[in-house]
């Protein structure tokens, strides 16, 4: 059975008006990433993380899935078998697309977990507060459920694996500085790249196809692109 899985990064959300982190502009521009998203950083400045993915979740609130969310939630109901979303984003929109069966390799915003017995729980847009800043189990305090930098990542090893059965790979809105798609590309036999810009961290070499424009704009061509693969 063939395999085709959709990688995706910040530019897939870009659309719906949820910045990236390198753009100008970004959320990094106001913020500190060693005060708000580094490892360690709950010890020390626990108050305004906490009060930075609050905004987050008040930011991606009324978000609504573009075209290209809705899109790849199309095409995993056409071949639920055949097709593996892994993103490396944060928000819901491909769920609220209609998309299961996430792979979330840096968390879920919606998601805080308890920092002592690692329970979560879905908070969805709401603030995370003296009343659910908790945990239920144990009684330990709670944090957002996000991978921050230099922290384990412990999806990594969950991607790889399902890499090993990758026929086709489709990587849509990311840069190539957080994790190195090039590498990537090794998984599979056909891979297809599709990013607003080049990258200096992307070596086109790698690539069978490549889109330089907005996710919108090209994912009728990677649609009719998976579509091709499988049904050939």
């Amino acid at each position: 059975m063939k395999k085709v899985i959709i990688f995706s990064g910040a530019g897939l959300s870009a659309s719906s008006g949820i910045s990236t982190f390198r753009e100008s502009g970004g959320l990094w521009d106001n913020y500190d990433i060693e005060r708000i998203c580094q490892a360690g950083c709950l010890d020390w400045n626990y108050d305004e993380t906490i009060h930075f993915y609050n905004m987050r979740r008040e930011d991606i609130k009324d978000k609504e899935p573009n075209n290209a969310h809705k899109t790849i939630a199309e095409l995993k109901r056409k071949y639920p078998n055949n097709i593996e979303l892994i993103t490396q984003n944060v928000d819901d929109l491909l769920e609220r697309a209609g998309c299961e069966d996430i792979l979330h390799l840096h968390g879920f915003l919606p998601s805080i977990c308890c920092m002592e017995c690692g329970a979560k729980a879905n908070i969805a847009y709401n603030k995370q507060d003296e009343t659910n800043g908790t945990c239920n189990s144990c009684g330990g305090k709670m944090r957002p459920d996000i991978v921050f930098f230099g922290e384990a990542a412990p999806m990594y090893s969950v991607m790889h694996s399902k890499l090993n059965d990758c026929d086709m790979l489709v990587i849509i809105g990311t840069s190539g500085y957080v994790i190195d798609v090039n590498f990537l590309t090794q998984y599979a036999d056909i891979s297809i790249l599709n990013n607003l810009e080049p990258s200096e961290a992307i070596l086109e070499d790698v690539f069978d196809k490549i889109y330089y424009e907005d996710a919108v704009s090209a994912i009728d061509k990677i649609k009719k692109d998976i579509e091709e693969y499988l049904e050939r």
